[in-house]
């Protein structure tokens, strides 16, 4: 089998950002994307997910974390989409549920080239972000971009939803992980690309 890496780079008049992927990895991470509770979600998503990850990013945090919160979503999802190549042989689909203690968190996800992914369902009602301005509203807009890069419906539903942000975060990013390597295996029974229509795009 092919190696499924990918590293990408992205430089805009607000960000630089550089993204290592080995989706076929041991969950080993780097992550430095300026923003402290992305980088430890991250770090859980490649854990658990079994991907080695790389990422540096410098943005124009002194006005606020949008474009680096943004631009880091899309680079990763072009650096998983590059990865994966012509998906030929993947499950195609992957689900997953975690606890953290009141809250549970379910992804379903289907790289499928047809994007979907509206807000994280139950969240409200809205939470407070971090010092950093970290926020539901952020992790919405990441996961937008993330998905739209790789080509993927996520569907992502919190139940019994806590006031604390970071109890509501770990098991989504966790289960996003587990969710997508369950996706992103190779099939040995599937020998060709998962789809009626012969092509994902």
């Amino acid at each position: 089998m092919r190696k499924r890496t990918a590293t990408i780079k992205r430089k805009t008049k607000e960000t630089d950002i550089t993204v290592k992927l080995n989706i076929d990895g041991s969950g080993k991470a780097k992550i430095n994307t300026g923003i402290g509770l992305l980088d430890h979600m991250l770090e859980l998503f490649a854990f658990h997910g079994l991907f080695d990850l790389d990422i540096t990013a410098k943005g124009d945090l002194k006005v606020d974390i949008h474009h680096t919160n943004e631009d880091v979503g899309i680079v990763l999802g072009q650096a998983f989409d590059e990865a994966l190549g012509d998906k030929k042989g993947i499950k195609r689909f992957g689900s997953a549920s975690v606890p953290m203690e009141n809250a549970v968190a379910t992804v379903v996800v289907d790289i499928s080239g047809r994007v979907f992914f509206e807000r994280i369902k139950g969240s409200a009602p809205i939470f407070s972000g971090d010092m950093s301005g970290f926020s539901i509203e952020s992790v919405n807009h990441f996961l937008e971009s993330f998905a739209k890069k790789i080509g993927m419906n996520l569907d992502i539903t919190l139940s019994s939803p806590s006031l604390d942000l970071h109890i509501n975060l770990e098991p989504v990013f966790k289960a996003l992980g587990i969710a997508l390597d369950q996706a992103t295996q190779i099939y040995p029974r599937r020998k060709g690309i998962p789809s009626t229509k012969g092509v994902i795009d």
